[in-house]
């Protein structure tokens, strides 16, 4: 019986998430759950306004932020099962985040930041020949209003576009059209290029989904597992401070463990709302 009704939760939760997204509009819903009293651990299902996502890092950081600060966890690291296998995450005391992350400047002694231990996503090159090429090229261009792009790929997983751009300013300045994304090829547009010199970044990025119901992810965690291992060969380094340019912009901090095909995500989370649906 054991089996049947965790599979009778989970559908039941998935049931009601829906129609709370449906009703409510909210774009980036998360739900999660204990699997069991002899599995520890959370079932995680984060989804878009439209479908279901396999790897989402604002749906991990939430669900662990909300997990640690209301004392559901009495350990420092949370196990989630998820659809891209099993991801942790770990509470970083304050002590050690200042001393290596400028996200904490200034916080409460008591805060801490939560690192999420991420597969990496492979890129490879964007295949001129097997896919249709001219027409996609133009496409990309138009949606990117003409920018210039030095480098094109595709991530291995979700298919996204994985462009570079010549800098970080040329990232910050673009300006998309969305009406165009929408034609383009794969999921969504991964964009990127160098941070400038003495920003005290080393690239900036940003990520365009509007086929998921979001125009641009404010800060995509899951991009980066895609971005770290770019720029780690371009800039010949593992750990990095990224600049997520998106109007309401963030910051991570990152490190790559190659080796065992790992990114490490840092982050932070503030509860602004609370309270209870009643379906």
């Amino acid at each position: 019986m054991g089996k049947a009704k965790q599979a009778v939760d989970y559908f039941v939760v998935r049931w009601m998430l829906s129609l709370i997204l449906r009703s409510r509009a909210i774009r980036r819903p998360c739900a999660c759950w204990k699997r069991s009293e002899t599995r520890p651990g959370y079932n995680r299902w984060p989804r878009s306004s439209m479908i279901m996502v396999n790897l989402c890092g604002h749906a991990t950081l939430a669900a662990s932020h909300t997990l640690f600060t209301n004392g559901f966890v009495d350990s420092d690291t949370i196990e989630f099962e998820t659809l891209s296998g099993i991801l942790t995450a770990k509470r970083v005391p304050a002590a050690a985040a200042a001393a290596s992350s400028p996200l904490s400047d200034g916080e409460a002694k008591d805060s801490f930041l939560i690192e999420l231990n991420f597969p990496t996503v492979p890129t490879t090159e964007f295949n001129y020949a097997a896919t249709a090429v001219d027409d996609d090229i133009a496409t990309i261009s138009k949606a990117l209003r003409g920018v210039s792009i030095v480098d094109m790929r595709r991530t291995t997983t979700a298919e996204d576009l994985f462009l570079v751009l010549p800098s970080g300013e040329a990232v910050l300045g673009l300006e998309p059209n969305f009406g165009e994304i929408v034609k383009c090829p794969g999921r969504g547009i991964i964009v990127s290029g160098a941070a400038p010199s003495g920003s005290g970044f080393d690239f900036y990025s940003r990520f365009f989904c509007p086929k998921y119901g979001i125009n641009e992810d404010p800060v995509c965690g899951s991009a980066h597992c895609a971005l770290a291992p770019y720029w780690s060969k371009k800039l010949g380094k593992s750990d990095f401070l990224a600049y997520a340019a998106s109007p309401r912009s963030g910051v991570l901090n990152i490190h790559l463990d190659e080796v065992n095909e790992r990114v490490m995500l840092r982050g932070k989370a503030v509860t602004v709302m609370q309270g209870s649906v009643l379906v």
